[in-house]
């Protein structure tokens, strides 16, 4: 039996599906202390954790970053420095609109990077994540909603906004996802060392099984 003829591999920008660090922009929307006193769909050491990871990510791939937050000075207290040591010079965008879609700076923010894939996170899902990706779905964006790195009033809450979102077209995905997506190919050496140690530090059994590969090749 003959063996089967070998394709040429494709490149990232043929797989129109998955989102790569060129043309995704991320926005992280109100991880503040008082929305995660709030958080009940998930543990908030598991949210800030995951998106802590998803900060990283970012900034390891080069992918322009939105911050917001909303009365941070009046009542919710600033941005988590989980995020912003991952961003020592980002600006936050400090907002009264609840759905940060509304805000001028903000949106301006967005359309500055020039891209037209957007990975959500937001604290609360069922508002500060789910307003402004349905705003930006209506606007013509592609949007994916970071469901492990945001988290709702209640798992009811939560559950409903998810499907409120893939009913209009928001994608769901978690942190783990976005990182097989961005780094797509394990041969890619610039980033495969960072992206494992962001595995080690933020990923569970993932990154225990980082710790013993590398106990075990010592």
């Amino acid at each position: 039996m003959s063996q089967p003829r070998a394709l040429p591999d494709l490149p990232d920008s043929e797989i129109k599906a998955l989102s790569t660090a060129t043309d995704t922009a991320v926005l992280l929307i109100d991880h503040q202390p008082q929305m995660i006193f709030g958080a009940r769909s998930a543990d908030p050491q598991v949210v800030i954790n995951n998106v802590t990871a998803l900060a990283k990510l970012a900034r390891l791939f080069e992918i322009p970053t939105v911050l917001a937050s909303i009365a941070a000075t009046s009542f919710a207290g600033p941005l988590i420095p989980e995020i912003t040591d991952v961003f020592p010079d980002a600006p936050v965008i400090d907002r009264s609109y609840i759905n940060a879609w509304q805000d001028g700076v903000f949106r301006g923010a967005v359309e500055a990077t020039g891209r037209r894939r957007l990975v959500i996170a937001g604290l609360w899902t069922e508002v500060c994540l789910t307003f402004p990706a349905l705003s930006a779905i209506e606007a013509g964006y592609e949007v994916f909603a970071v469901v492990d790195a945001s988290a709702g009033s209640s798992t009811a809450a939560h559950d409903a906004a998810v499907v409120r979102m893939t009913q209009k077209g928001v994608v769901p995905v978690s942190v783990a996802n976005l990182l097989s997506e961005w780094q797509r190919d394990w041969a890619r050496e610039k980033t495969y060392g960072p992206v494992n140690e962001i595995v080690r530090e933020h990923m569970g059994a993932w990154g225990q099984g980082v710790n013993y590969v590398r106990a075990m090749m010592k």
